[in-house]
């Protein structure tokens, strides 16, 4: 019996659905429409199961992708994942955003570094490279300047091949020619590397998987700062 992952990536403005057996990617939805996840994921998801000729009793997982990446996109995604999982009594797989995109670009010999927009100049970054046919983290994710991230690539060892959004964002610095299939994070990659970390025994708990967020969002910092503006107003006014 084939083994269906079903994979959801909501990390961007792109809404992407996939389903893939150990072997093959069955089928694919990946759209950039102005219709935000919480509209448009469901019904996506009933429908590239009809299409696939797939029922829900015949999924043995449900992947997610985590982050980094938008903190309303990435808690949907999530939080869809997590009900589907739970109903149907089958694992979750939470695949980091960065990884998948990685993973959907088999190429040896140089470095992999996918970005995504993390806002007011920043980007989200990790760096790969593929050693005997696997797929090895070089730099864990963090936030950087995109600034940084660029000039410290030009002293990395090898030549290095920037993915995801921030590659459209800053085309004009970085003057490389453009491959669409990896700009763009794709469920297709995630259900791949999902059937990987099964084969590799890798599940995750239903009830304590959570984002990968990296940095806290803006609400949190604006919140933060105005409690200590109003706490450093007290400090001036004894009682």
């Amino acid at each position: 019996m084939d083994k269906y992952v079903l994979a959801i990536d909501t990390a961007t403005l792109v809404s992407s659905i996939a389903v893939a057996t150990p072997e093959t990617l069955i089928a694919e939805l990946t759209l950039q429409v102005r219709k935000t996840h919480s509209e448009q994921l469901m019904p996506h998801i009933a429908s590239i199961l009809a299409m696939a000729e797939i029922t829900c009793d015949q999924l043995a997982a449900i992947a997610v992708s985590i982050g980094p990446g938008s903190f309303t996109g990435l808690r949907i995604g999530l939080a869809t994942a997590k009900a589907l999982a739970y109903a149907l009594a089958i694992p979750i797989l939470g695949v980091p955003t960065l990884a998948a995109l990685a993973y959907s670009c088999p190429l040896p010999g140089v470095y992999l570094s996918p970005m995504l927009d993390a806002q007011k100049g920043n980007v989200y970054q990790a760096i790969f490279e593929w050693r005997d046919g696997e797929l090895c983290e070089v730099m864990p994710a963090r936030v950087v300047p995109f600034a940084q991230a660029k000039d410290e690539m030009k002293n990395l060892p090898q030549p290095t091949f920037i993915m995801g959004e921030a590659a459209v964002m800053y085309r004009q610095e970085i003057n490389l020619p453009l491959l669409p299939h990896v700009i763009m994070p794709r469920a297709g990659s995630a259900a791949i590397l999902a059937q990987k970390m099964l084969r590799d025994g890798v599940t995750h708990d239903v009830y304590s998987l959570e984002p990968l967020y990296i940095r806290r969002s803006e609400a949190e910092e604006l919140w933060e700062k105005r409690q200590a503006q109003v706490f450093s107003q007290k400090d001036g006014n004894c009682l």
